[in-house]
């Protein structure tokens, strides 16, 4: 694990303080017998702690989360556009508690790893990725990727083998290429995507709340919103970098994955809602499951682009069965 270097400790801080604020004003809306409790717990300050980082060879910081027994079967999960590792929250903490080893990465520009100003492609995905399971010296490692991450899984395997990979998963993941082509005629016209740049650099505070609610399915008639999801998917998107996520849309949108997708050689599960507002499942989940050499297909009637987080009864347990298999 390397030492932070001035620069990532000044990131680190901005983003505490992002995050103190948020936690605060949660605070003064709590009734005065939980201000209470809050106030009488513990400290948990222990002085100088060190925060997990890996640093790739164009020296590029990636925070990454390890937790479990070392001796554990490892899952690696990679997370979408334009969050961090705490978007696995709910699978995180579900499969350290069916005694897995969990790790999880912040993609370059995301969330705690370096601010940089390039290597915003798949190519660079891939390889940070290959640069964390490296370090930990990852076997039999299960990769799940969700969105964008099913793609980085996807390039990863494609460009750096899978010696080192049992198992895959791609969850409503972006695969085999979401823009309209001469070749792909189902694809999304590049206005969508000129449309999603221009809004990132005009108002990107504004652009994330608005781009949350058809994520998660909350503008479907009957839906159950959950303001906390919501609040969690802006503040992961508010604490990356705005130039990484507007090179990132290109990396997202224009990657052909279609040659990757011949080259994944290991046991794969594609899972995907039918009511996939944000990436939807005819040009990429239908497609990856006929591509990928003997892929598994698990569609999920009525369920959105985030139903990791707003299903996880379903989609925890639907995984757990596909690992044990």
């Amino acid at each position: 694990m390397s030492e932070l270097t001035n620069n990532a400790q000044v990131e680190i801080r901005r983003r505490e303080l992002l995050l103190a604020g948020a936690g605060l004003a949660a605070t003064v809306a709590l009734p005065g017998a939980a201000l209470a409790a809050v106030a009488t717990l513990p400290s948990t300050d222990k002085g100088n702690q060190t925060m997990s980082f890996v640093t790739t060879k164009d020296g590029v910081q990636i925070f990454y989360k390890d937790w479990g027994d070392k001796s554990a079967q490892p899952i690696v999960f990679s997370h979408g556009w334009p969050l961090s590792a705490d978007d696995w929250d709910g699978q995180m903490l579900y499969f350290l508690q069916h005694g897995y080893r969990v790790i999880a990465h912040d993609r370059r520009g995301h969330g705690r790893s370096s601010q940089v100003s390039t290597g915003h492609d798949m190519d660079h995905y891939a390889d940070d990725l290959a640069a964390v399971t490296e370090h930990l010296d990852l076997k039999r490692a299960i990769h799940v990727g969700h969105s964008t991450g099913g793609g980085e899984v996807a390039h990863y395997i494609a460009r750096h083998g899978s010696k080192r990979v049992a198992k895959a998963v791609l969850i409503s993941s972006v695969p085999p290429i979401m823009v309209k082509t001469t070749n792909n005629p189902g694809g999304l016209p590049m206005e969508v995507f000129d449309n999603i740049r221009a809004s990132v650099a005009s108002n990107r505070a504004q652009f994330y709340k608005d781009l949350a609610v058809p994520f998660y399915g909350f503008n479907r008639p009957n839906a159950k919103t959950s303001q906390g999801i919501l609040d969690h998917w802006w503040f992961q998107g508010m604490m990356g970098s705005i130039q990484a996520h507007y090179d990132g849309i290109k990396a997202f949108s224009e990657t052909d994955f279609n040659d990757d997708l011949k080259k994944i050689d290991v046991p794969t599960l594609v899972m995907h809602g039918d009511d996939d507002q944000i990436v939807p499942i005819a040009d990429s989940g239908l497609l990856t499951a006929r591509i990928v050499r003997g892929a598994q297909l698990k569609v999920y009637p009525g369920l959105s682009h985030g139903m990791c987080a707003t299903h996880p009864e379903q989609i925890n347990p639907d995984l757990l069965a596909f690992f044990k298999a």
